[in-house]
């Protein structure tokens, strides 16, 4: 998917993610040093666009980001939640022990996008 932000002057900033949605939310994983992250903290506003595969059709997820901490600490509320999330996407880690290593190493955090607004368009067959 594609996630929009905002930069502190209003222009949109476009980043590839992988979000799980369920239950009216999508989850992404971010790191602390990215753009996308700074412009969540100055304005959580954003949208994500999925695109079917043949490019015909889309739909826009709109809403508000609520950023957890980041990890600090292998295993930490926020290490065992982007475990949840990295399950959902991908199933079970070989190595849990590193996995939690990694995203503190990486200053990893989850937002969690509250899913206000949803529109589709396109082409239909």
């Amino acid at each position: 998917m594609i996630m929009a932000t905002l930069h502190h002057d209003g222009r949109p900033q476009l980043s590839l993610v992988r979000p799980w949605v369920h239950d009216g939310v999508a989850e992404v994983t971010l790191t602390d040093a990215r753009v996308k992250t700074r412009n969540l903290r100055a304005d959580p506003r954003t949208a994500l666009l999925a695109a079917s595969e043949d490019g015909q059709r889309f739909v826009v997820a709109e809403g508000r980001a609520d950023l957890s901490a980041i990890s600090t600490e292998p295993g930490d509320q926020t290490g065992r939640a982007l475990a949840r999330l990295y399950r959902a996407l991908a199933g079970e880690h070989p190595d849990w022990d590193d996995y939690y290593q990694a995203m503190v190493h990486d200053q990893r955090l989850v937002a969690t996008i509250e899913i206000e607004h949803t529109y589709t368009g396109g082409t239909h067959m």
